[in-house]
């Protein structure tokens, strides 16, 4: 089991999951999970990290978890977030860079703290949702557009009003993560399950979950856990700040992400092509972060590096031994 330890990076204090090579500290690579998640998402990679000599840190984002939860929406802006692993990484590692990985949420968060902190980061990977560059307006006008204005659901329009999903996923938190995980995973049959009207529920129209070999009851039940602890407040705070995110951002438009990056999707992932809109999140990405080596795996849902462990793994390390 990994080192659990709470580490004050400025605003805030993380819990952190580390783990480090039996002969000393290594190269620092911070690892930072998504939605609805915790540090638990890395628990397949901390070890083999380790093992290839890295020293691996897997965080509680702020809001979940053991990790600090401001009350206030503006606490959970980008900025704010990308100051959190600058702090950590210079309370860890404050002599050199160190190396980013994010999965979903994780992702962005990652990619933005690549390009707005070079100094502090020579080496980016993120995994189910790619870098498309610093955007032109907020995403909120983006879903507007496309999902609220045509009468169609779109969970992030959903999670917009404090409360309101709250409400629902904290009735029963086990069944909601375990819902949320199945409908977007690469075990559920294929299907357009978030197509609904707006004004449904997040829960209404998902099938019913079949047992997934990545996701075990123990997994299950240390997710619940968290949950029913510590509620989805934080966790759903960081989807009320995207207006307070693009502003922040313009200071660095017509910027890319110089350093090598690592990019990670499933083919059964619908954020990998975000949502329809491209057909090559690869090539994407090269347009913003031009030294982008890409990989999609075949049949992986959205849960990449918990679905796919040893692959990623794989690629992960093969990656990291040639910066």
């Amino acid at each position: 089991m990994p080192e659990m330890r709470m580490i004050d990076v400025g605003e805030v204090q993380l819990r952190c999951a580390i783990e480090e090579p039996r002969d000393g500290p290594g190269d620092l690579v911070i690892l930072v999970h998504g939605f609805p998640e915790s540090w638990y998402s890395w628990r397949h990679q901390l070890g083999p990290l380790a093992e290839a000599g890295f020293t691996a840190c897997a965080i509680d984002v702020r809001g979940y978890g053991g990790s600090d939860k401001p009350h206030p929406i503006e606490a959970y802006a980008l900025e704010r977030i990308v100051g959190d692993l600058v702090g950590l990484k210079m309370a860890l590692q404050p002599d050199r860079p160190a190396i980013l990985v994010g999965h979903d949420w994780g992702a962005p968060i990652v990619w933005n703290t690549a390009l707005t902190n070079p100094e502090h980061f020579h080496a980016v990977a993120g995994m189910a949702v790619p870098f498309a560059g610093v955007p032109s307006r907020p995403f909120t006008e983006v879903f507007h557009q496309h999902f609220t204005s045509q009468g169609k659901f779109f969970y992030q329009e959903y999670f917009q009003e404090p409360g309101v999903a709250e409400a629902e996923a904290e009735r029963d938190p086990r069944d909601w993560v375990e819902r949320m995980m199945y409908s977007i995973s690469g075990d559920v049959p294929p299907g357009d399950y978030f197509s609904k009207p707006y004004g449904a529920t997040f829960l209404e129209g998902l099938p019913d979950p079949e047992p997934m070999p990545w996701l075990s009851k123990a997994d299950l039940d240390y997710y619940e856990n968290e949950f029913r602890q510590w509620g989805f407040r934080g966790p759903l705070n960081r989807y009320r700040n995207h207006v307070a995110d693009f502003e922040w951002l313009q200071e660095w438009k017509g910027q890319q992400i110089e350093q090598p990056a690592l990019f990670i999707g499933g083919t059964r992932d619908p954020a990998t092509f975000l949502f329809g809109a491209v057909s090559d999140p690869i090539a994407l990405m090269k347009m913003s972060a031009p030294k982008v080596e890409g990989h999609i795996l075949d049949n992986v849902g959205h849960w990449t590096q918990q679905e796919s462990p040893d692959e990623v793994n794989r690629l992960l390390i093969d990656w990291l031994d040639r910066l």
